[in-house]
């Protein structure tokens, strides 16, 4: 039954559908462990990493574990400041709206890819991941680094941690997060060294997008951050698709 969604994917055996399974079971319990995600945020990720293992194979694996270690870290450094800012994560990790909003898009781009064979949807699903990097690690290393930030849409000067801000320590860390992602895929594979540079670039688009809708949408409470996020790395995944078809 699930051949026709794996024709493509690196689990279209048996004997590797069985270890793309043992190893997201393994990973769900790990995440949850360290309390990196609730056990709700646990079963999401489980079947996003299901999707990226079996769609895209070992490669993909690795990056979303790279993700998931810069996120922990990340969000770990400077807690108590962040904790007096009112800006920390909640102890029993990310809930399962949070991991998908950041996941789903790179799950479902590898979903795709296994069902069609089309590259274009592996770089999608590299851009995603990227982006969901870059934004991630930009927040938390902007809350913990800057004392201030810069509202995206006036300039004007706001604390760490408002919607919509931009901080140079955050934007610089976040980039190098969504660099050493595209650098992953490349050596797995994933991307020829000319296509490094998209996830890069469309990574980088999509975190200033998450800002835009931040010091916009979201201020204004019509959207929350978890929306915010999935649109942009939705957006990051388009633009990196259009790019690699039409340019």
């Amino acid at each position: 039954m699930l051949n026709p969604f794996l024709a493509h994917g690196w689990a279209a055996s048996p004997e590797r559908l069985a270890i793309a399974s043992a190893v997201t079971l393994g990973f769900a319990v790990l995440a949850r462990a360290v309390r990196g995600v609730n056990l709700a945020g646990a079963l999401a990720g489980g079947l996003a990493c299901f999707l990226l293992f079996a769609g895209a194979g070992p490669t993909a694996f690795a990056m979303l574990a790279l993700l998931f270690v810069m996120t922990w870290v990340s969000t770990r450094l400077g807690y108590h400041r962040k904790l007096a800012l009112g800006l920390a994560e909640r102890r029993e990790g990310r809930s399962a709206w949070q991991v998908l909003a950041n996941l789903a898009v790179a799950a479902l781009a590898s979903a795709v890819f296994s069902a069609t064979g089309n590259r274009a949807w592996l770089v999608a699903t590299v851009t995603a991941l990227a982006e969901a990097a870059t934004d991630t690690v930009a927040s938390e290393i902007g809350q913990y680094r800057g004392a201030d930030a810069r509202l995206i849409t006036t300039w004007e000067r706001v604390p760490a941690g408002t919607d919509g801000g931009i901080t140079i320590p955050g934007s610089v860390a976040g980039l190098a997060g969504g660099l050493v992602i595209a650098a992953v895929a490349t050596l797995g594979g994933m991307l020829s060294p000319a296509e490094l540079w998209i996830p890069v670039a469309a990574g980088l688009a999509g975190m200033l997008l998450d800002s835009l809708l931040g010091a916009t949408l979201q201020r204004r409470g019509w959207i929350d951050n978890q929306t915010v996020n999935f649109i942009s790395t939705l957006a990051a995944a388009v633009l990196a698709y259009a790019v690699l078809k039409f340019a």
